[in-house]
């Protein structure tokens, strides 16, 4: 069935802190007319330059997808582009005073509300999508990297991760249709080793960190001492490891989590082609600088079959 392109039906605004920076930020989304596409704005810069939500601006993976166009940039926009492709939003101006999106819950849902809240208008002009003729791979056999996107008639996406540890091995998760991201997969949250975490504190990189934001795995037994610091951090007293090794800041609202939320990144990274997909996404141990990659070669094969 032909569907038309769709944007917001008014705007709408909140407010948070950007992971990384730390810096207080508001975004405003705003409706846009049909083939305008996603276009972030920042309203803290002179002359407002807006910076397109495309492959081809991507200035890097560090941590999150992070983009620049000319002179602005902005930064860890994957879990809004999720939030659009996943409750279908072809076009939308995103107005941001500075330079890294909140993080918010550290997942897909607070943007979903914003959507839903805005409500979505249907614009007179059909939505175009991407289809290949033959499969298109990424691959990096040394670590057992590889995302394929398949040609097939209807979106499908399976993502597997494995990160050899007891307490976050082998997992899967998948959807059959994009309708099932909003129920499924968008309330998952980003994800973090507790040694990868210290680092980051110590090193002054998580300045946005919250209590509810991130799920923190413990791989091996912290020194009490550790644990003290990441309680001053999350302002936490009782910062205990769970049973299934996990902090108790947050509890695990799937024993899948992790897998959901690679899939939830890999979505909201390949939202970076313009259009959504029909065909079959198959990712074994994604992330971004392996999206990215994925997606530039599918652009690549999009552009040569011209």
């Amino acid at each position: 069935m032909k569907k038309n392109q769709t944007t917001i039906a008014s705007e709408i605004s909140i407010s948070g802190k950007g992971l990384h920076t730390g810096f207080a930020v508001s975004i405003n989304l705003q409706p846009a007319p049909a083939n305008h596409g996603i276009v972030f704005q920042r309203t803290d810069l002179p002359n407002k330059p807006t910076v397109k939500a495309h492959i081809l601006n991507v200035a890097n993976t560090a941590r999150s997808t992070n983009l620049r166009e000319n002179e602005a940039s902005v930064k860890t926009v994957e879990h809004i582009l999720a939030a659009l492709a996943g409750i279908g939003i072809d076009n939308m101006l995103i107005q941001i005073d500075a330079e890294e999106m909140p993080i918010l819950n550290g997942s897909s849902t607070p943007f979903i509300k914003m959507i839903k809240q805005a409500g979505i208008k249907e614009l007179p002009v059909l939505r175009e999508y991407i289809s290949v003729d033959e499969v298109v791979k990424f691959e990096k056999p040394d670590i057992g990297i590889e995302l394929l996107l398949v040609p097939a008639e209807k979106f499908t996406m399976s993502v597997m991760v494995d990160y050899g540890t007891s307490v976050l091995a082998s997992q899967y998760a998948s959807i059959k249709k994009i309708e099932e991201f909003v129920e499924n997969i968008a309330s998952c949250r980003t994800f973090v080793f507790l040694h990868e975490l210290h680092y980051l504190i110590k090193n002054n990189l998580v300045k946005g960190g919250e209590l509810d934001n991130a799920v923190v795995f413990v791989d091996k037994k912290p020194d009490p001492e550790i644990l003290d610091e990441i309680g001053s951090f999350f302002n936490k007293k009782d910062i205990q490891i769970n049973e299934n090794g996990t902090l108790n800041n947050v509890k695990l609202q799937y024993s899948n989590e992790p897998a959901r939320h690679k899939l939830l990144d890999l979505l909201g990274d390949l939202y970076l082609l313009g259009k959504p997909i029909k065909g079959e996404i198959i990712a074994r141990k994604p992330g971004h600088f392996a999206n990215i990659e994925f997606v530039r070669l599918i652009h690549e094969y999009l552009e040569n079959r011209k």
